[in-house]
């Protein structure tokens, strides 16, 4: 039977009072990352829309069309081959579109070693604007969060919060994660009340670090 959010949170709640992080992290990680995934998603689409739509080849763009509908129709394998044509082959702007959701089809299929090693490519292009490689960062980070170093995945984390970072309210909530992970309750409240009092954040990850700081609490 699928949880109702009043459900999950009330199970959270019950874990929390009895310092059962560990527990929680298992139940409910994949689901709080599920909704950073989908933030980063409409993040990007927004400024993929804004710097690469318009002015583009129409090979490119066609071809790019070609690789989506792939993916709607589960043709991944299909997809992937016509988006690595794309990535070696197509117009600037498509080709970044094209590695940025080839690595997201492999995480998709559970590949995240192959994501990872796509996205840290992209991280370390030094060709492509500084906005890009910073969210295959944050990618990078998230193919290893539920069981990757969680100290070294705090480090990493450290420049994406900068107070002018594009996506500081994503890594924010991965750092929110990363305390839950640890058990440090008080570390990850101070994540979801920052990103709860930031009027700039999204309001779905707010509502979302709401809920979590909710379910911490006890309330």
């Amino acid at each position: 039977r699928r949880l109702e959010l009043a459900d999950i949170f009330d199970e959270v709640d019950e874990e929390v009072r009895k310092d059962q992080f560990s527990d929680v992290w298992k139940k409910y990680g994949n689901w709080i990352i599920a909704g950073t995934v989908l933030a980063l998603g409409v993040s990007i689409g927004y400024v993929q829309w804004q710097n690469y739509a318009r002015g583009q080849q129409v090979e490119s763009s066609a071809q790019f069309d070609q690789a989506l509908r792939l993916i709607e129709a589960k043709k991944n394998s299909e997809a992937s081959k016509v988006l690595g044509e794309l990535a070696d082959s197509g117009t600037d702007g498509y080709s970044v579109l094209a590695r940025f959701r080839a690595a997201g089809l492999k995480s998709e299929a559970g590949d995240r070693v192959a994501a990872g090693e796509i996205y840290g490519a992209l991280a370390g292009d030094t060709s492509l604007d500084p906005l890009y490689r910073d969210l295959a960062k944050l990618y990078t980070i998230m193919q290893r969060i539920d069981d990757g170093d969680a100290a070294q995945l705090e480090t990493e984390l450290q420049p994406l919060l900068a107070a002018d970072g594009a996506w500081r309210f994503s890594a924010r909530e991965l750092a929110a994660v990363l305390k839950i992970r640890q058990r440090d309750t008080e570390g990850a409240k101070k994540h979801f009340k920052t990103l709860i009092d930031d009027p700039a954040a999204p309001a779905g990850l707010r509502r979302r670090a709401s809920e979590m700081l909710q379910a911490i609490d006890g309330r």
